[in-house]
């Protein structure tokens, strides 16, 4: 079923519409989307977003690769990035095969690294401080391997490296659905 060419008349009537904030609000959409879902052929699952949550993208994320694997022989599952795609929208699109990726003209990606906003106090006894800031090392350490796993998926079957990303995503970094294209992020822009 994957080898399939898809034009814009497959994308006519997506089954899985999302568009805004990715949260848990999306992901109950999601999931009764995707329940809903035909359980033959074609999964349009359409988003547009400025971002949210990479945890729940993620989550999204690995529902669309378990059906992915299970359903092969009958389903199909394809993204559509419609207008903006950014930051967990991203995350979101990485788990989908590249081949089943597309963009309509005119939309942007934003890729970025995950952004953490974080007191630490150390106070007390020394042992207990030190354990304080490990264990905060430990989730920085644990989150920028979360994102390379992420960026890993984004860039597989692209000319785009990894180590690429992970040079540009400081910055934020934009990409124009055709440079999507180009790059072999993306299969087509419709």
């Amino acid at each position: 079923m994957t080898d399939q060419t898809l034009t814009a008349a497959d994308f006519r009537d997506p089954a899985v519409l999302l568009s805004g904030d990715v949260d848990y609000e999306m992901y109950r959409s999601f999931r009764d989307q995707l329940a809903a879902a035909p359980a033959e052929g074609l999964v349009v699952c359409e988003l547009s977003t400025l971002g949210g949550d990479p945890e729940v993208a993620r989550m999204m994320g690995e529902d669309i690769r378990f059906h992915s694997d299970l359903e092969a022989a009958q389903r199909r599952f394809v993204f559509l990035g419609k207008a903006v795609v950014y930051s967990a929208g991203v995350t979101f699109m990485s788990f989908f095969a590249r081949q089943n990726r597309f963009l309509t003209r005119g939309s942007r990606l934003m890729i970025h690294e995950r952004k953490m906003s974080k007191d630490v106090e150390l106070r007390g006894p020394l042992t207990k401080c030190l354990a304080t800031a490990e264990a905060a090392v430990n989730e920085l350490k644990a989150s920028i391997a979360m994102q390379e796993e992420g960026f890993a998926n984004l860039v597989q079957g692209s000319s785009v490296t990894l180590e690429e990303v992970i040079q540009r995503a400081p910055t934020n970094w934009y990409v124009e659905a055709q440079e999507a294209k180009a790059l072999g992020l993306v299969e087509a822009v419709l």
